[in-house]
């Protein structure tokens, strides 16, 4: 039931008994639409209220900072209706907080949900904004929350040296189980980066956990982020983003589809089904994407059901 979560996120044990931490310091935060409390109460607007803290700054990483913007269009700097506040993009021309993005700044919160995958970019905006940090002699404050897809888990390959981007900056498995708060000690630890980094924990989370047992509502992380089934395909499917397949993108289901105007839909089910793969079903679907490839065409292929 909303706002009776058996999950306490890092923004509500911060408001609770960490508000100290931002006495008497300008705050700059980095968030979006996903940075809400179980009440699904934003903290952009609960801060923003608070006579007792000074917020002077928004950023925003991919997406926008109310999560209108489509997946890998360019974020511009604004300024929020809401609370008037100027808000600066990370996912434009820099995705690295700039000194005079920071000098009103003393203090940087970040609250964002990641997926649990390494090519999902808010991971590394929080990653620049350590580095940033760090050079700059700024505080970072990580408001910890959920792996959607749970914290037992480790899967898939590293990034190796020399191929880092920005949908992976350091060598972190494609499935990696951890938290945004876990993820920032490490690489603070492992790649002596220096930020002064705090992290408020969550409270009554267990690494066995997936979303749905967290009590928590699901807001989704990304546009296509549309629910767990999503998110759990994700850390696979998300490779056809490398091929001529539509991965869904356009339509109602996306990473949960794929297919293309010539596919073989049944041939490449019945190949699929032989494999004999535990907890999921596939079956043809056909679908016409809205936007992204294979626009407006027909296309022929599989829909991925998860039934464990």
């Amino acid at each position: 039931m909303i706002g009776l979560a058996d999950v306490r996120l890092g923004n509500e044990v911060l408001l609770r008994s960490r508000r100290q931490l931002l006495s008497g310091v300008r705050v700059g935060i980095v968030t979006n639409h996903t940075g809400v409390n179980s009440r699904l109460e934003s903290i952009i607007d609960l801060l923003a209220a608070d006579p007792g803290v000074r917020v002077t700054a928004l950023f925003s990483p991919e997406h926008g900072i109310r999560g209108d913007v489509p997946a890998g269009e360019k974020v511009d700097r604004a300024v929020d209706p809401a609370t008037g506040l100027p808000v600066h993009s990370l996912y434009g021309d820099t995705r690295k907080p700039a000194p005079e993005m920071l000098a009103d700044v003393d203090v940087l919160l970040f609250d964002l949900q990641d997926a649990g995958v390494r090519f999902f970019t808010y991971t590394w905006t929080m990653a620049l904004c350590m580095q940033a940090a760090a050079e700059q002699g700024k505080r970072l404050i990580v408001l910890d929350r959920p792996n959607p897809i749970g914290g037992l888990q480790v899967e898939g390959g590293i990034v190796q040296p020399g191929l880092e981007s920005f949908v992976g900056l350091y060598p972190v498995a494609i499935r990696h189980g951890l938290t945004h708060g876990e993820i920032a000690t490490w690489l603070n630890q492992r790649f002596k980066i220096g930020c002064d980094l705090v992290v408020v924990p969550l409270e009554g989370w267990r690494r066995s956990m997936w979303w749905d047992e967290t009590g928590l509502p699901f807001v989704p992380p990304s546009p296509a982020a549309n629910g767990l089934d999503m998110l759990t395909l994700y850390p696979g499917l998300c490779f056809l983003e490398g091929t001529n397949l539509s991965e869904g993108r356009g339509t109602a289901l996306p990473f949960q589809v794929f297919g293309a105007p010539w596919l073989d839909e049944r041939r490449t089910v019945a190949e699929l089904r032989a494999l004999e793969l535990p907890g999921v079903l596939f079956r043809p679907a056909y679908f016409i994407p809205t936007a992204s490839k294979h626009q407006g065409r027909l296309c022929r292929g599989v829909q991925v059901h998860i039934v464990d």
